[in-house]
């Protein structure tokens, strides 16, 4: 059975279910920040994953990437599997805008998390599942919304 690192599910909220990946939004309201997970155990790296989890995980970060870009009209997309922190392989999908507070730097490290009020949080949901309603499974328990 599939694993989420305790960081991971500290950190982020789950949006829902892609074929291959957990979808998740991180805590933090300063960027609409998503991550996929590959639902798949003891990888750490892209490499490491069989040839068709390869293949549907660069689909799902390519679905994600533009509906990101096009729903929240990005300056910019930061994708990145950094792994520095959190071993579990996890695909950074970043939003960001020439008049974000870290512009044009990386966020890493830059300001506390600003969690996201109630509102907020319900808005970003409920836009990101819309937009990837074909696509995406939604969390069958309401406990898994909210971390």
């Amino acid at each position: 059975m599939f694993q989420l690192d305790p960081v991971l599910r500290r950190d982020s909220i789950m949006v829902g279910n892609l074929p291959l990946c957990e979808l998740r939004l991180i805590n933090d309201a300063q960027f609409p920040w998503f991550i996929l997970v590959p639902r798949r155990n003891n990888i750490t790296e892209i490499y490491q994953l069989v040839d068709e989890d390869k293949q549907q995980l660069m689909a799902e970060s390519c679905l994600l990437a533009e509906t990101l870009h096009d729903a929240f009209t990005a300056t910019k997309l930061n994708v990145a599997a950094l792994g520095n922190q959190v071993p579990q392989l996890h695909i950074h999908h970043i939003v960001r805008y020439d008049t974000d507070s870290c512009w044009p730097g990386p966020i890493w490290g830059k300001f506390p998390a600003v969690p996201y009020s109630k509102e907020k949080l319900a808005e970003i949901l409920q836009k990101v599942q819309v937009l990837l309603s074909d696509d995406l499974q939604l969390p069958s328990d309401e406990a898994d919304l909210y971390y």
